[in-house]
């Protein structure tokens, strides 16, 4: 009973989850190190040209690896792709040294399946700072992430081999191939190192946590605000195309993430140009019907919230209720009262605000005005119609006498 009010406390305080007895020793000496040497290299290491491109590329490169590959293919399944591609994707993504295709899969899934819970790796209920970096410098108990099913991944020869391997072959996708490729081809081996390597590592690192982070607080709830992952632009533009996180978490079985052809989305367009050459197939998109349908949902709910915030008037069965004879003393007794649709409407002071003239109005007081208001001498806009509501003053009951509804003249 004490471990678990513990436990739902650190859930709901997530200061005390940094602790230094909590540190987990095997994460924090690669996310603290690999900054610290990137800023060692700028200051110290002449940078070749060559050498800024190689970088940036392989950035690209190991980037999509993640996007393309862990997450798209393996995570979610969201289309297919031959072995050549499988093969590709296996070594970009062991490249940004973010754990086995295996174990990051496990914990995507979970985060989907658990969103905002105590079962969710990358919570972003216990803040930015958690589900961007603090989940992977923090020890956390694996019996606490929820349960996901890996079948298909534990039968997969190319994962179970990654997994298997993952540490020698990591180190060589995320340093020493961009070392040897700056080092043969143009004689930088320490630059490859240090920029190729170290400070692009820095970046997609950084990029990919966003995904985890930002992507949950900066945006708009697109398709459904029930959680917090959210659609922007330039969480977009940081991950490689992940920032239409709303749409993803709603649509996760989708190789897009961006549906509009403007939205920046290169992990997308890299699936779809492989599938033109039978490198990818079988791409997933939900049905379109379904999106529109989460679209104007959450437009429905902006718009009745909007709404609350307006002055929209007494609605009409909460008026009170005046009979002809009570409508006509009011009038006689100096009220501006008048009736459109069996509402009685005080329009003392819309006298002089009338566009159409103050005699117009006095003409109309203590008579039924429903059909001029309506088309008979004038059809009132809409704006009219929205400014009347705010001079409501009762409900007309009973008919009213033949004489005193003014008609088309």
């Amino acid at each position: 009973m004490g471990s678990d009010t513990k436990t739902a406390a650190a859930a709901n305080e997530p200061v005390a989850i940094y602790r230094w007895d909590n540190i987990d020793w095997l994460h924090t000496p690669l996310l603290i190190s690999t900054p610290l040497l990137a800023l060692y290299g700028l200051a110290t290491i002449p940078m070749l040209w060559q050498t800024a491109v190689w970088s940036v590329i392989y950035y690209y490169i190991t980037g999509l690896g993640i996007t393309a590959g862990y997450h798209r293919y393996w995570a979610h399944r969201s289309y297919d792709a031959s072995l050549p591609f499988q093969l590709f994707l296996s070594f970009a993504g062991a490249g940004a040294f973010e754990g086995s295709i295996r174990w990051w899969s496990r914990g995507h899934r979970a985060h989907h399946r658990y969103t905002d819970t105590s079962k969710d790796p990358y919570n972003s209920r216990k803040g930015l700072l958690w589900s961007h970096i603090g989940w992977m410098i923090m020890k956390q108990d694996s019996s606490c992430v929820g349960r996901v099913d890996i079948s298909d991944l534990n039968k997969d020869p190319i994962v179970m081999w990654q997994h298997k391997n993952y540490l020698p072959f990591a180190l060589f996708a995320a340093f020493v191939f961009p070392s040897l490729v700056a080092g043969l081809f143009w004689g930088d081996f320490i630059g490859g190192f240090f920029f190729a390597g170290v400070a692009r590592l820095v970046f997609v690192h950084h990029a990919t946590f966003c995904v985890n982070s930002l992507a949950h607080y900066l945006g708009d709830h697109s398709f459904d605000d029930k959680h917090t992952p959210r659609d922007h632009f330039v969480t977009a533009l940081v991950t490689l195309g992940e920032g239409y996180h709303n749409f993803h978490h709603e649509f996760p079985s989708d190789y897009r993430n961006a549906i509009k052809f403007w939205q920046y989305d290169p992990t997308k367009w890299v699936i779809f140009v492989s599938s033109l050459v039978g490198l990818t197939y079988n791409l997933k998109m939900f049905p379109e019907n379904e999106i529109q349908k989460g679209r104007l949902q959450m437009q429905e709910k902006v718009i009745a919230a909007a709404k609350k915030r307006l002055n929209w008037g007494v609605p009409v069965e909460q008026l009170p209720s005046l009979s002809w004879d009570e409508f006509q003393s009011e009038v006689q007794a100096g009220k501006p009262l008048l009736i459109i649709d069996h509402v009685v409407y005080n329009v003392d002071k819309f006298m002089d605000d009338h566009p159409g003239g103050k005699g117009f109005l006095k003409a109309s007081i203590g008579r039924d005005v429903t059909q001029s208001f309506n088309g008979g001498i004038y059809d009132h806009s809409n704006a009219s119609r929205n400014l009347s509501s705010s001079m409501r003053y009762a409900k007309l009951e009973g008919p009213i006498p033949e004489s005193f509804i003014a008609r088309e003249e």
